[in-house]
């Protein structure tokens, strides 16, 4: 029924970071006995787990603080704990078959592996850090406990770019010494694992994080690859790439002033080109969010959807979240500019998606927002706005024309 999922996530998110102390027992969710920890709400990729483990005092506040009626914040102080949170999140139950790896010094590497998330692979995202394994992400890799899949070749972690190499892991890299060839090495494993190439791919630029960080949700839902150009190029593994898929939909993501009219024109000698715009990148991820086309795009116009949040400064958090885009609610990524406020723009389009109802609530559809981050990333103040317009709200109907509607009795 609308509504009741993300109630079952936020219990979920609940005993993951330990915020609600009935939650600290030592069982994986149905995968057996372990001490593993889990991340705690305002963590560090450096700080350990806990939070929630038995008599443990946690300085972790309660989750009622960052769960609202219609809001769920993923509360790391980082993309490494926001990650490990929602990987374990996306995964409640029995783990997934492998597991991404990407490290922090690369968003472009995280942002074209977020296709990985995506059937028939299905892999969550976790994050390294400088080549090491932080504890958040080691304790999420026990508790997932990936089992291998055969569309990667027996394979437990697809390391991408720079990330570490897990201990007692089967692994494969990719490989790609540019985050252009990691993004043609990710497709083409996509491609393989999918057993044919996507009929659309989402090009987007490289420099510019914020109005490509959207494009993350997207390839981790649909399959369709991400692949970067720079303002004034087409590098020459995306050329390569886009080649492969045969005259693809391109959909180019950002405007004029992050992928200049040039490089679109050369992109349309590889297929046939889309610009998704807007002239900032809040505007553009609203854009995006609206847009469809045919099997392309969110379509998000109405109301009775999922929708993530995230701070357009930290476009690390948009990997993390991709699996949120890919499960559950589902849901398009929206950027906050301003951590202490919401930006008009979001406002004018949640209210323009509000859901509403005529006689009872129970009947409605239901918006539901994912936050992604600390108070640094979105204050309380905006979790309350974001929460008060996914409200469902009541709908009057305006009186009918006089005559209107009556029956003619005779």
């Amino acid at each position: 029924m609308p509504g009741r999922r993300p109630l079952l996530l936020v219990a979920v998110l609940a005993c993951l970071t330990g915020a609600i102390t009935a939650c600290g027992k030592d069982e994986r969710l149905g995968q057996g006995s372990s001490n593993a920890p889990r991340p705690a709400v305002g963590q560090t990729g450096e700080s350990g787990g806990g939070g929630g483990g038995g008599d443990e005092e946690s300085d972790a506040p309660p989750f009622s603080v960052f769960a609202t009626k219609n809001t769920t914040r993923v509360g790391g102080s980082d993309p490494v704990a926001n990650a490990a949170a929602i990987a374990q999140a996306t995964y409640p139950g029995a783990g997934p078959r492998a597991v991404t790896l990407v490290d922090t010094g690369s968003w472009q590497d995280g942002v074209a592996a977020a296709v990985l998330m995506s059937a028939p692979v299905r892999a969550p995202i976790l994050l390294t850090d400088d080549g090491d394994v932080p504890q958040p992400t080691g304790d999420a890799l026990d508790a997932l406990d990936p089992r291998g899949s055969a569309r990667l070749r027996g394979a437990q972690v697809v390391r991408v770019g720079d990330a570490a190499e897990p201990d007692d892991l089967r692994a494969i890299k990719p490989g790609g010494d540019s985050v252009f060839e990691t993004a043609q090495r990710i497709d083409r494993l996509s491609t393989t694992a999918r057993g044919k190439p996507s009929e659309s791919v989402v090009v987007a630029p490289a420099d510019r994080p914020a109005f490509a960080a959207p494009a993350a949700g997207w390839a981790a839902k649909s399959g369709d690859s991400v692949l970067w150009v720079r303002r004034d190029e087409v590098p020459a593994a995306t050329r390569a790439a886009l080649t492969s898929h045969q005259q693809p939909d391109i959909y180019l993501l950002g405007p004029e002033s992050a992928v200049s009219a040039a490089t679109e024109d050369e992109l349309r000698k590889l297929g046939t080109v889309t610009r998704i715009e807007g002239p900032n990148p809040v505007a553009n991820a609203i854009a995006f969010a609206r847009y469809q086309k045919g099997r392309f795009g969110w379509g998000v116009v109405d109301p009775g959807h999922g929708l993530v949040f995230a701070s357009q400064r930290r476009p690390l958090d948009a990997v993390a979240a991709a699996p949120l885009s890919a499960t559950g609610s589902y849901g398009p990524l929206l950027l906050i500019d301003d951590g202490d406020r919401l930006p008009g723009l979001d406002e004018a389009y949640l209210l323009d998606i509000q859901p509403g109802y005529e006689r009872d609530a129970v009947r409605g559809v239901y918006n539901h927002g994912w936050l992604i981050g600390d108070e640094q990333a979105i204050s309380q103040r905006v979790q309350a706005r974001i929460d008060e317009l996914l409200q469902i709200v009541p709908v009057r109907e305006a009186p009918p024309a006089a005559g209107a509607g009556q029956r003619d009795t005779n």
